[in-house]
């Protein structure tokens, strides 16, 4: 379903345009095959991109922004797919370009599409990277993971889902070898489990879904903590970012911007319904319904509705 695109909020709309105008120049790298596309968005930093689907979309599996750095020393992972084909898909695509060990695998969260192919890297002997978290997120919705993508998990179901076997409180150092990457864990924002990746050299930052672009961002955490995360981050000297899903970018914080709008609009919305006294079945049927028209997937957009109005209700 399709929310009818409404006049006003035109600048959303503008945003996402002037988003993807800040997509960097990348350098394509040979697939693994022709569903694992690869491109090197900086030196030794190769991000697969995937594909804008919905849940019950064949390619479900792939759905996620995931990739790897490669340093002098090892090469961590950032993400592994919905899918141990994914992983495993990701796992060849490494060994094709670097002879050199897999050390890390870092989730920058709990959903499915960023963490159902951790299994295929057990085998490496990695130390598995989430936040503080993390593991207790992982572990409520291990028996969901096993029941709705026992497909994704090649019927493995439970023994398949690979938790971390570190967590980071706040921050962490990370050492590949003459590359040092910083962990961040955040306060709850898109969910209550977000971890970005910073690579110092290149100034990339990986955001996990803490960025949206083009596909409409999904609140499962806080919608005040995410505005708090963007307003914080908004001012730092980040080169270039990979989004949790959408077109890596060269433009920080324009490519956050019609996310941050979306998000406002909610805030605004919400705080007006619950002050007058709009029951949330109303709200879920109108609130915020043009900042959401300009989004892929925006049939999601109730449920965030549905989050924002139960956040705000307490304030």
């Amino acid at each position: 379903m399709k929310l009818p695109r409404r006049r006003g909020r035109l600048l959303v709309g503008c945003f996402l345009a002037s988003a993807m105008l800040g997509v960097i120049t990348v350098r394509a790298s040979a697939p693994v095959n022709a569903d694992f596309a690869l491109v090197e968005v900086a030196d030794g930093i190769f991000v697969h991109r995937g594909h804008t689907v919905d849940l019950d979309h064949p390619k479900r599996g792939d759905s996620a922004n995931i990739g790897f750095i490669i340093g002098k020393k090892c090469v961590a992972v950032i993400d592994t797919g919905g899918a141990l084909a994914t992983g495993r898909r990701l796992h060849a695509a490494i060994l094709k370009h670097t002879a050199r060990p897999i050390c890390y695998v870092i989730n920058t969260h709990v959903h499915f599409d960023h963490v159902l192919g951790n299994a295929a890297f057990v085998a490496d002997g990695v130390a598995f990277i989430g936040h503080r978290n993390l593991a207790e997120a992982m572990a409520g919705n291990r028996g969901f993971f096993a029941d709705y993508f026992s497909a994704e998990l090649d019927g493995r179901n439970g023994d398949a889902i690979v938790g971390p076997t570190t967590t980071v409180n706040d921050k962490l150092i990370l050492d590949l070898g003459d590359r040092m990457l910083l962990l961040e864990a955040h306060d709850t924002a898109h969910t209550n489990a977000d971890l970005s990746v910073l690579d110092i050299t290149t100034r990339t930052l990986w955001t996990g879904d803490l960025v949206f672009m083009g596909r409409l961002p999904i609140l499962d955490g806080s919608l005040k903590g995410w505005l708090a995360w963007l307003e914080k981050y908004q001012a730092q000297p980040f080169l270039r970012i990979v989004p949790g899903h959408g077109p890596p970018s060269g433009q920080w914080p324009a490519a956050a911007e019609a996310e941050r709008q979306y998000l406002a609009a909610l805030l605004s919305d919400g705080r007006k319904a619950v002050a007058s006294g709009v029951f949330l079945e109303d709200a879920m049927k109108s609130m915020s319904r043009d900042a959401a028209a300009p989004w892929s997937l925006n049939d999601r957009h109730p449920r965030n509705v549905s989050r924002a109005f139960r956040e705000l209700e307490w304030e």
